[in-house]
């Protein structure tokens, strides 16, 4: 197995990442997940990891933490296809979580309640359910009435 690295974002990583998000449905076009967002987020305070192997330094996981400025939010956390099964998650959230403690802030998650893996993973890490809460979203923002 090829060395695995987890590295913060670089100009020019978008392109990868995106495949990463499209071949694990983390991101389709209405999320608006595009390199403009990533770089506003890492702006204001938030980070994107990538994690890479070998010596090409091959992008094959992503961890996203944006900041609200109360706290921090992981979103499009995956391994690609091929590469899962092999524990790297769990090397990707160490890592992400070495960031949380060096913000000092909350970190909140959404996951799929049929993404047992990825839950499992979660509490292992100390992530609690916060209970039956439904999520709602405005994506369309000009659709809104005033």
């Amino acid at each position: 197995m090829d060395a695995i690295t987890v590295r913060h974002y670089q100009k020019g990583d978008f392109p990868s990442i995106m495949e990463i998000w499209s071949a694990t449905e983390l991101s389709r076009p209405e999320r608006g997940d595009d390199e403009a967002a990533v770089e506003r987020s890492i702006e204001i305070g938030g980070v994107m990891l990538v994690m890479c192997e070998g010596p090409t330094e091959e992008i094959i996981g992503t961890s996203w933490l944006t900041y609200d400025g109360r706290r921090l939010h992981l979103h499009h956390f995956g391994i690609t296809p091929r590469r899962q099964g092999r524990g790297l998650s769990h090397l990707l959230l160490e890592e992400t979580l070495k960031i949380v403690r060096q913000k000092k802030c909350q970190v909140k998650l959404e996951v799929h309640r049929s993404n047992e893996k990825a839950i499992r993973l979660y509490m292992q890490a100390g992530f609690e359910y916060l209970g039956d809460y439904d999520i709602y979203i405005i994506r369309e923002v000009q659709s809104i009435e005033t």
